[in-house]
């Protein structure tokens, strides 16, 4: 992949993530869609030789989806929590 299509993917990525971050409150499917945002992010990272960002996104993708199954409910079908 030329250095160009790095940047592009990385752009794209990381705009998606935070797009999908601004757009939590909406309704948790935005919780989940951040988390894949931040595996895109966590790639480019890796893509890029930036090894330490790519470490940090693929951490914020496992928090994002705990996050993700707290506020649905998890697997156990509960609904979601009382907005406060």
């Amino acid at each position: 992949m030329s250095g160009l299509a790095i940047t592009i993917y990385g752009v794209v990525a990381v705009t998606y993530m935070m797009l999908m971050y601004a757009l939590e409150g909406r309704h948790p499917r935005f919780v989940l869609a951040f988390a894949a945002g931040c595996v895109l992010s966590s790639l480019y990272g890796f893509l890029s030789g930036a090894w330490p960002f790519g470490v940090v996104e693929a951490l914020w993708a496992v928090v994002a989806t705990r996050r993700y199954r707290s506020v649905s409910g998890g697997s156990r079908g509960l609904p979601p929590p009382p907005a406060t």
